[in-house]
């Protein structure tokens, strides 16, 4: 059974029109309980309008920053994205339940070259695992990062400083699939995008982990394509 903690919210950020970084307090007799490994999520819980509701968000936010964050996007007829994007701020208390997950990087054990692909609100929890590689290992960190517009996408501000910030270790792709943006592949994750980061950076990186997280037809896709190419 999930033991649920009250922690109050210290910050929210627009991240795009229809997402909010939600970041949480955590007390100091609870650190130990809120450490988490990149890539695990959190249970968040709370009562709207009388009913009690549970959501599982991804952390986005670096293990070793001292903070924790998740990012919420809107959907449609989504009861608890909506209450977070239009209702939630800074002051608010929640039921967090404590970091859960296998979906992990963990850099001591990792210490390999990696490959990822996220579309939409999926870079959640891989933005805290290239914020992990980049910044606790010396791995070289290939992302390719779909969604339908510039104005979609979640943290792209973030991940092109840390383009610049790390030119040599980190490579961005980015797709949009109803946009056609200055550096960006136009379409979607498939295989001519996927053969493409392939032809482009594999070669000279060779990484040895991949991380898929999006639409599950993304993501069997990618994991067909990959294995064609000779990925265990």
């Amino acid at each position: 059974m999930a033991q649920f903690h009250k922690l109050s919210i210290n910050s929210i950020e627009q991240v795009t029109s229809k997402s909010v970084a939600i970041g949480f307090n955590i007390p100091k007799e609870l650190t130990s309980e809120f450490s988490f490994k990149a890539g695990q999520y959190i249970t968040l819980m709370c009562e709207i309008d009388g009913t009690e509701v549970r959501r599982d968000y991804s952390i986005c936010s670096a293990p070793n920053s001292g903070k924790l964050k998740v990012a919420v996007k809107e959907v449609e007829h989504g009861t608890f994205s909506k209450y977070a994007n239009n209702k939630l701020k800074v002051g608010d208390v929640l039921e967090v339940a404590s970091p859960n997950g296998r979906f992990v990087f963990e850099p001591n054990a990792d210490s390999k070259n990696i490959a990822l692909f996220a579309a939409g609100s999926g870079i959640t929890p891989i933005l805290s695992i290239v914020k992990c590689a980049l910044e606790e290992t010396k791995n070289q960190v290939i992302l390719v990062y779909g969604n339908k517009s510039t104005a979609d996408a979640m943290f792209l501000n973030e991940l092109i400083d840390f383009q610049s910030a790390y030119p040599e270790r980190f490579y961005l792709q980015l797709v949009f699939s109803q946009e056609d943006a200055e550096n960006a592949v136009f379409g979607r994750i498939e295989k001519s995008t996927v053969n493409f980061a392939i032809k482009n950076k594999f070669k000279e990186v060779e990484p040895k982990r991949f991380y898929l997280c999006g639409p599950e037809p993304m993501i069997h896709n990618v994991k067909d394509i990959l294995m064609e190419n000779g990925v265990a």
